[in-house]
């Protein structure tokens, strides 16, 4: 018999659960403001007539960093015993292994294979705050042109837009940070 994992109806029943786990405001707030640049993401995937699981990178988002519960002095600090922290929590709490697996790949992004929708996690979590990547960036158009059958260069120019024009917000998502 299959394992039945926890289910979600929606981000904001996973924001229940980051409170339930003990989660300070501080968190809730960073993943709302990672989930917006993700939000203007999906909406341009839509809009490419993208295959992907838009619901699986809204919740990425809201779990990438619930590891921070453990190590709440990761939140003001470089640190990255959160990662592996928060995929054991998170499994500890029957949620999906590849859900709870964002908490080590949206850092770990360089060093094991990661599917769009992890590099989508990854990215919105430099964007939010104005910070560009390029070889996380590079990542995520390769991986579109594949899933759309297009040539990187076709998808490069309207992407590096969005990407810019998220990142350019980026000011306003920290002045909103706590």
């Amino acid at each position: 018999m299959a394992q039945q994992f926890k289910t979600f109806q929606s981000v904001s029943d996973a924001y229940k659960l980051l409170v339930d786990l003990g989660a300070p405001d501080r968190l809730i707030q960073h993943v709302k403001l990672v989930g917006e640049a993700a939000e203007i993401l999906i909406l341009y995937f839509q809009q490419l007539d993208l295959k992907f699981n838009r619901d699986w990178i809204r919740l990425g988002v809201a779990f990438h960093d619930v590891g921070k519960i453990l190590y709440p002095s990761e939140l003001v600090d470089k640190g990255n015993r959160h990662e592996a922290a928060g995929e054991l929590l998170l499994l500890s709490k029957n949620i999906d292994p590849k859900i709870a697996r964002c908490c080590r790949s949206h850092a770990q992004w360089q060093q094991i294979e990661c599917d769009l929708e992890e590099l989508v996690v990854a990215l919105a979590d430099n964007l939010w705050k104005g910070k560009r990547n390029t070889k996380l960036e590079e990542r995520v158009i390769t991986k579109v042109a594949q899933i759309l059958s297009r040539d990187y260069w076709d998808m490069f120019a309207g992407l590096d837009d969005k990407f810019e024009e998220i990142a350019a917000t980026g000011d306003r998502r920290l002045a909103r940070s706590m």
